[in-house]
């Protein structure tokens, strides 16, 4: 009879009856685990960078090189608020170097995106609440805090495990963006695990050539960037810089806010009167400090500083 049972079970005639159940979080119990996610990607690491390309559709295609890089990097929360966690990333080189990296800003049920088009322009996106609904989006930054991605999706917490992932068009990434003539958009697939000791960014992404024609796919790269926990004090000169920076570029962020949230297509461009944008605003920030600008003098020099930037 209990064999009969289950061969019932396993063919779907029957079900179980069983006392467990599965508890459904609240929405609140639910956006709690999805904000400690996100704040558990903060802390002092060692990043392992690996990438390749694994397919093509052309058979004559040359594949690159992997590409393989490894450094130290520490992610600090800089804004914790309800619906939105902003976390800023440096890293740190032989104990006397600093170099603000990438910043990430999560926001929940955010209907506000902008989306890369080409050529390093940007367009607002339409979402409807719908869209968004128990959703966070991570909106990613350069360097000089101008815009790189944005893309919403669902975190995950089964089995104690806490995921999220989502797909969306970038530039070309830093690693390619100069020697690369052969495609012009990034459609990043992204994976965001928690681990034991850190965390694992997985990326599926397609190499595609835009044009006026549509988009061809070039070739299919597999990344994972692992961030594993390591000692802080290795970051005491980077925590130091930061100390003495990030009023300055609290102010940079404000001002790139304003630009991105009066425009529906914006532009720029990375280079200007043969500087680069990330150098002109690291060298207004040491002025900053050095002559001991007001906030309001570091938006009024950071704006100007940027017009050349800005394509009309």
């Amino acid at each position: 009879m209990k064999f009969l049972n289950l061969i019932l079970v396993l063919t779907g005639l029957i079900t179980l009856n069983t006392n467990a159940q599965t508890k459904v979080d609240s929405p609140e119990e639910k956006l709690e685990k999805d904000r400690k996610a996100i704040k558990s990607l903060a802390g002092f690491y060692e990043v392992n960078f690996n990438y390749g390309e694994v397919t093509a559709p052309d058979p004559n295609y040359k594949f690159s090189k992997p590409y393989e890089s490894h450094g130290n990097e520490w992610a600090e929360i800089i804004v914790d608020e309800p619906k939105r966690i902003v976390i800023q990333h440096m890293l740190a080189i032989n104990d006397t170097t600093v170099i603000k990296h990438w910043r990430q800003d999560w926001t929940y049920e955010d209907t506000n995106i902008m989306l890369y088009t080409e050529g390093n322009a940007w367009k607002k996106g339409n979402l409807t609440p719908a869209d968004v609904k128990g959703k966070w989006t991570q909106k990613v930054y350069q360097v000089d805090d101008s815009p790189r991605y944005q893309g919403y999706g669902t975190w995950s917490h089964v089995g104690g495990h806490d995921s999220w992932s989502s797909e969306t068009d970038s530039p070309l990434p830093r690693r390619e963006s100069t020697v690369r003539k052969d495609y012009n958009v990034l459609n990043r697939g992204s994976r965001i695990t928690i681990t034991k000791n850190g965390w694992m960014f997985e990326q599926d992404n397609k190499k595609i050539v835009r044009s006026a024609d549509g988009d061809k796919l070039l070739a299919v790269e597999k990344g994972y960037e692992e961030f594993t926990k390591i000692d802080p004090k290795t970051f005491a000169y980077a925590q130091k810089w930061w100390a003495s920076q990030q009023t300055y570029w609290a102010d940079v962020r404000g001002v790139w806010a304003d630009i991105i949230g009066s425009q529906n297509t914006f532009k720029v461009q990375t280079m200007a009167n043969g500087k680069l944008l990330y150098e002109t605003l690291f060298n207004l920030g040491d002025q900053s400090i050095k002559e001991k600008w007001t906030a309001s003098q570091n938006k009024e020099k950071i704006k100007t500083a940027l017009q050349p930037y800005l394509v009309k």
